[in-house]
């Protein structure tokens, strides 16, 4: 089967501009760039507007809309991601690593993300537990085609979520991580706890429903990363893995829609995941894995959620002659959702 990809890969410019080459200096790799344009224009956006929406006097409603808007709808799935690749590769060179801090912590807490609880959950325990047992995220004991699942696995993570993280982390004897998240975790509560007696109400838009939303968000996304699990082979990272390929959101969020090639080559350059996926074409094929094309993870979550089994079969790719059907498909497809531990 021959595939066409459209998702983003790199391409050699002729010539820097004059900001390019003065921020190359401070850079491990110009392949990274759009993280420093996409920083720039969250900083020169959303710092400005969140400090009138504090500071004016009179603040028409519509602005607070338009400010959730920017943010919730163009801004969060970049960010986000920008974030999720400057965790697993250093942006900055050794020397200049402390301006990695910018983003993460403070660009970050305009995007419901506590400082160090994003590096540490995703990072330290998710990548290293692979959705197994003692994964905190893990999805293996829920059947992922349940509304009513899916509402106790987001309601854990609402309440307990930090509080188990830091719990793991004294059990795997890493104490210094343990007190990191709650370091993070609870500064940023604090800050909230300031801004609402200052301004109640754009505490609330600014950093109060980003952080409800955010945290819904990544957990609807790993939810439909590691929705199709083969119960028989659940460590196996081809199997419990789903890759998206040729959708708008891998030209807005860096290629995160390769989820099976990231967990295997965690520190592969997002701009390789196309071509690492066609390169590896076969080894795909031969482990029955999932593949969709033109869907996001957010699409496929809620058609779990709506069971629109027709939906996601029409839009799986079979990389094997083994399933030629969409009923062959389905049946697929709803193997995979099913509860794999008690």
């Amino acid at each position: 089967m021959n595939l066409t990809l459209t998702d983003p890969t790199y391409r050699e410019k002729a010539n820097t501009n004059f900001f390019e080459t003065f921020v190359l200096k401070f850079m491990n790799d110009k392949r990274d760039l759009p993280f420093i344009y996409l920083s720039l224009k969250i900083s020169l956006i959303f710092i400005p507007f969140a400090l009138y929406l504090f500071l004016g006097n009179t603040v028409h409603w519509s602005l607070y809309i338009i400010y959730l808007g920017l943010n919730l709808i163009f801004f969060l799935g970049p960010y986000i991601l920008m974030l999720h690749n400057t965790c697993h590769r250093k942006l900055f060179k050794k020397e200049y690593a402390w301006l990695t801090k910018y983003i993460h912590w403070f660009l970050g807490m305009f995007f419901g993300q506590t400082p160090e609880t994003y590096f540490h959950h995703h990072i330290a325990m998710h990548h290293t537990e692979n959705n197994l047992v003692e994964d905190l995220s893990s999805t293996m004991k829920f059947r992922r085609d349940s509304i009513r699942a899916f509402i106790r696995y987001l309601t854990t993570f609402y309440f307990f979520g930090v509080i188990h993280l830091s719990f793991y982390f004294s059990k795997k004897n890493r104490k210094l991580f343990a007190w990191k998240v709650v370091a993070g975790e609870v500064s940023y509560i604090l800050l909230i706890a300031l801004l609402c007696y200052f301004n109640f109400t754009a505490t609330l838009v600014v950093f109060i429903l980003p952080l409800i939303f955010t945290r819904f968000a990544m957990m609807a996304g790993n939810w439909a990363q590691h929705a199709f699990i083969d119960a028989q082979h659940p460590d196996d990272i081809y199997k419990n893995s789903i890759t998206c390929i040729n959708t708008i959101y891998n030209k807005q969020c860096f290629n995160d829609g390769y989820h099976i090639g990231h967990h295997l080559r965690p520190a592969l350059h997002w701009t390789e995941m196309p071509t690492n996926f066609l390169q590896n074409i076969e080894k795909y094929r031969n482990n029955d894995v999932v593949v969709f094309t033109g869907l996001d993870y957010f699409q496929i979550w809620f058609l779990l959620m709506t069971k629109n089994y027709k939906y996601l079969s029409k839009k799986f790719v079979p990389l094997s002659d083994k399933l030629t059907t969409p009923e062959d498909i389905t049946t697929f497809l709803k193997s995979r959702t099913r509860t794999v531990i008690n």
